[in-house]
């Protein structure tokens, strides 16, 4: 395999920090090419980001190198191993399947492909990735970025007639992706599991000086980090709940040690609201539901600390570290919420107001999106229909406007129109909306894809081209059924 030569300066990147950890912790190993790969999809925001020059990103070098056809220069691919648990089971040993870490950006980036073939630690599997997940993926890391959720990011999608057998008959796709770091929860159960201490430790220390330096200069670092990845997972999973995101297979291999929303599969933004609705119909006993996400989150933060334990060295300063997540949690939720109410602080009377809110959402089984940027719009003053024609008993709406008015009227000054509508997204990517634009991609037709991604990476403006998108869900929506296979 030839690095890329183009006329136009290419991407260089640099072998990945993580690589420095040594072979205990990857397998070094080319991408497989892809066969006659053609543009699917591609983010200049994010490509402006990393300073890539628009007309190499242009070329076909740039395809064939984010197909894994040809390398980048500086780039030493690798794949990493780490093991987890799956569906609360210990799978044991999982890794990099079909994922490569192709090195470092300038700014310390990682790059990676996902969906470049078989790796050692792609157990049955082929080591592909299909055009229809790559989409979903591509479309949600950068709609979850512009709304301001720390998520790992999308440069491109590329696509090719290669079939891939899935539940049916796919093709192949390779999808480029880029965040501070891929480790997860599971690099560190691999080791401690194994008992491979001094490799546990080499992980820690790493993952500390690069990303948690304040934890350097505590008397039990481990226990410092523990308790900053149970903090900023905490958060992440409060951003999640007040936008109506549910990933679908929170596994711990699933879970980023930085509090990234990482691996979209099964994902979907909700639709009617239902507290208790699982994304993911390979759940059948809904340990991922929406309302389970912050116990599982926790859950999957003992996985962790368990698997520090033999540096923190004591259970109680590990379960201390723990012990912050409630908290946390319930703080950082009560205050997106506030947000989304137009209040700059969740009081008590204000945490009543959007808890008794919610209530009537779930009641009524009313579209979240569309009910909660229809409310923002009323309080603007700029609302097209009126509110309560979300809700079949309009008293019970009425009732609590009032109650909402009553709280303006007390401290009129302490309510911002402006926030609630900064905080209430008028499109998110529903599942049949992704649908929609897989269905054009798989005619090769990426107009509708494109035009997709440009409304979701301003998610807080009317979509004034598709007024629709800013919509109720159709009702054959009901029925789109998303699996872990992709």
């Amino acid at each position: 395999m030839t690095e890329s030569a183009v006329a136009a300066k290419p991407l260089h990147l640099a072998r990945s920090a993580f690589a420095g950890l040594g072979p205990h912790f990857f397998t070094a190993l080319q991408p497989t090419p892809l066969p006659t790969p053609y543009w699917v999809g591609r983010s200049r925001a994010l490509a402006r980001e990393l300073g890539l020059e628009p007309d190499w990103f242009d070329s076909d070098d740039a395809l064939q190198a984010f197909s894994g056809n040809t390398l980048l220069p500086g780039s030493a691919p690798l794949a990493s191993v780490y093991s987890g648990h799956q569906f609360g089971v210990w799978a044991g040993q999982l890794g990099d399947g079909r994922a490569l870490l192709l090195g470092d950006t300038a700014d310390g980036l990682e790059m990676q492909l996902k969906g470049s073939g078989l790796t050692p630690y792609s157990r049955m599997a082929d080591g592909r990735a299909v055009l229809r997940s790559s989409i979903r993926e591509f479309l949600v890391s950068e709609a979850v970025h512009a709304l301001g959720i720390p998520t790992t990011r999308a440069l491109c999608v590329t696509g090719s007639d290669l079939p891939v057998r899935r539940e049916t008959m796919e093709t192949a796709a390779v999808l480029t992706r880029v965040a501070p770091s891929f480790i997860r929860f599971g690099h560190f159960e691999h080791f401690s599991y194994r008992g491979q201490q001094e490799a546990l430790q080499a992980l820690t220390d790493f993952v500390i000086r690069r990303f948690y330096p304040d934890c350097q200069s505590a008397p039990k670092p481990a226990a410092a980090l523990l308790q900053a990845v149970t903090e900023r997972t905490a958060g992440l999973i409060a951003q999640w709940q007040a936008v109506g995101f549910m990933h679908g297979v929170m596994n711990t291999d699933n879970m980023s040690i930085l509090g990234l929303t990482l691996d979209y599969g099964p994902f979907q933004f909700m639709d009617g609201f239902d507290p208790g609705h699982i994304c993911n119909h390979s759940d059948t006993g809904g340990r991922y539901a929406f309302d389970q996400q912050p116990a599982i989150a926790h859950w999957n933060l003992c996985a962790l600390a368990q698997a520090l334990l033999p540096l923190i060295e004591d259970r109680d300063q590990a379960i201390a570290a723990l012990d912050g997540f409630a908290d946390t949690y319930t703080q950082a939720l009560a205050q997106r919420l506030a947000a989304k109410l137009g209040f700059a602080r969740a009081t008590p009377e204000v945490s009543a107001l959007a808890d008794d809110w919610l209530a009537l959402l779930a009641r009524e089984r009313t579209d979240y999106t569309v009910a909660w940027r229809r409310l923002a719009r009323h309080a603007a003053g700029t609302a097209g229909e009126p509110l309560h024609d979300l809700f079949i008993d309009r008293a019970a709406c009425d009732a609590w406007l009032l109650r909402f008015q009553e709280l303006l009227a007390h401290d009129p000054s302490a309510h911002s129109p402006d926030l609630m509508l900064k905080s209430n997204p008028a499109i998110v990517l529903r599942n049949h909306l992704a649908e929609q634009a897989i269905e054009q991609a798989r005619r090769k037709n990426f107009g509708l894809l494109a035009e997709l991604q440009a409304a979701l990476e301003h998610p807080y403006d009317e979509p004034a081209a598709h007024p629709e998108w800013a919509g109720i869900a159709p009702d054959w929506a009901a029925h789109i059924q998303i699996s872990c296979s992709s």
